[in-house]
């Protein structure tokens, strides 16, 4: 497969995706403005290029850790870093990705303008943004609908779109809100085999995934991280089996249903369900 030239990736001074720590959270609290206390006590490190899914009850602050990570707000207490640097410096330098619950496409735009954005917006040259565009449809099995408008597409390929989005400029870090819950079932389970396949292509990219789903995250996951209720704190860090390749049998093993087991008593532990 025809990779973009690297003047498509993030230019910025990060350490190698090899170093360890994608991720460091240390002490890790949040309380917002109207008193209300998000998260309490957070440690967690993620290595690069794991796979690692975030479950808890509604509110226990798992979209809030996404948004501290990606430099969308700062902690009240403790240190966020990401590969190393500031998580902004690390969003600002294109070397993470955010993908939401909804496609938030633009309407008007292409299918392969709006995956391009991103490009776009860092001024990328044309010609180097179309192939990137291009190659990250193919990844997502959208190579022909580059000229399609959203409003043609059905919801499981809008947020394939998303998802190319996310990844056109090759980030080290994509963490994904949530990003199937809106979906059928059967839609739901062939974007978790593609999202895999992606990650196995993507060799080094780390994802952190949201989900309320535990099948889900026993099928996905490196790691399964378990949350309590609000304030969140980490309850229980489940380490997948290595069982390969992940595919519709691995959803009959013992190994699958132990996982979603032991998932599912933490949450009964955390209180959480």
């Amino acid at each position: 497969m025809t990779l973009p030239s690297a003047s498509a990736r993030p230019t910025s001074p990060l350490p190698d995706r090899d170093q360890p720590g994608a991720v460091e959270l240390a002490g890790v609290e949040k309380t917002f403005a109207n008193g209300t206390r998000a998260l309490a006590a957070l440690d967690l490190a993620i290595a690069p290029g794991e796979l690692v899914s975030f479950v808890g009850p509604s509110g226990c602050g798992k979209s809030t850790v996404f948004r501290l990570i990606a430099g969308l707000a700062e902690p009240t207490a403790g240190s966020v870093t990401v590969m190393g640097a500031d998580p902004r410096a690390a969003r600002r330098a294109g070397g993470v990705a955010y993908v939401f619950q909804d496609a938030t496409l633009l309407p008007w735009a292409t299918v392969r303008d709006n995956v391009a954005l991103p490009l776009t917006l860092r001024r990328v040259a044309r010609r180097e943004r179309r192939a990137a565009a291009e190659r990250a449809l193919e990844l997502v099995g959208l190579a022909d609908h580059g000229r399609d408008l959203p409003r043609q597409l059905s919801g499981g390929m809008r947020m394939r779109v998303s998802i190319a989005r996310a990844l056109v400029a090759r980030p080290r870090l994509l963490l994904m809100d949530e990003p199937f819950g809106a979906l059928d079932e059967m839609t739901r389970q062939a974007l978790q085999d593609e999202l895999l396949e992606i990650w196995r292509r993507e060799a080094g990219t780390t994802v952190l995934f949201v989900t309320h789903n535990v099948f889900e995250a026993a099928f996905l996951s490196t790691r399964v991280v378990v949350l309590s209720p609000r304030p969140g704190r980490v309850v229980a860090d489940l380490a997948a089996p290595h069982t390969a390749p992940r595919d519709d049998a691995f959803r009959a093993t013992p190994a699958f249903a132990g996982l979603v087991g032991e998932i599912s008593a933490a949450l009964r532990h955390g209180g959480g369900a």
